[in-house]
């Protein structure tokens, strides 16, 4: 993929960070709306629907399609509900269909063919290593990354593979996303979401590592804190 520029997508989009949590999970769902048309789509709903629909009233907003970036229930949780009560598809990747079996009655396959809502432009980015289909949306600017990469770090891996497809993934981003792009990731640790890539790239570790085999050594040492790694705000 070449170098992609803000300037493809023909109306920004106005983004609102929804958080969510149900028992120890706290989650970032997204809505990104075009201000002229107030088309809308909505990244990886999850938990508390009533605070999702107050987001759309709130813009006025028509919700024409819903996002999916991997197929962890954390993600997908309201997807087919909102799906059938606004009559919009459900976007994921093929690769993660596949390998998840993840089904819904809209669900529409994707790759990475890029397409419009209203006048934004959606750039769909496969980034495995998460899991094997996870995919970013790129979006005017604004790219959402789900668990592939937050503001301090990135997802976990299960294995040794999946670590070096992360590592794959994270430099690709690095490659060709031009710095002023702002990060939305599926979870908050401390700083919040919509940071700047320069911003992320000079606090997130896991962006430093020159090779697969020393990042994927460092993501999967042993002694992590599952509840550090589950310590969202």
């Amino acid at each position: 993929m070449q170098r992609m520029r803000m300037e493809e997508c023909e109306v920004a989009p106005v983004v609102d960070v929804i958080r969510v949590e149900h028992q120890f999970m706290k989650n970032n769902n997204y809505l990104a709306m075009d201000p002229l048309s107030r088309d809308a789509v909505l990244v990886d709903p999850a938990w508390q629907d009533e605070k999702i629909e107050a987001a759309l009233a709130g813009r006025a907003a028509r919700l024409r399609g819903i996002l999916l970036t991997h197929a962890h229930f954390d993600h997908v949780h309201l997807a087919e509900q909102l799906s059938e009560r606004h009559g919009c598809p459900v976007w994921m990747s093929e690769r993660e269909i596949a390998a998840s079996g993840y089904r819904a009655a809209r669900l529409a396959a994707i790759d990475e063919t890029p397409w419009q809502v209203g006048g934004l432009r959606i750039q769909p980015i496969l980034t495995p290593g998460h899991t094997p289909g996870c995919a970013c949306y790129l979006i005017g600017g604004h790219l959402f990354t789900g668990d592939v990469l937050f503001i301090e770090g990135c997802g976990i891996c299960p294995d040794e593979a999946a670590a070096h497809q992360m590592f794959d993934s994270l430099e690709r981003l690095k490659a060709t996303l031009p710095r002023d792009t702002r990060i939305y990731p599926g979870h908050t640790y401390q700083l919040e979401p919509g940071q700047p890539l320069s911003k992320v790239l000079s606090c997130n570790i896991y962006l430093q590592f020159r090779d697969r085999e020393s990042f994927a050594a460092y993501r999967l040492r042993s002694g992590q804190s599952m509840q550090k790694l589950l310590a969202f705000r």
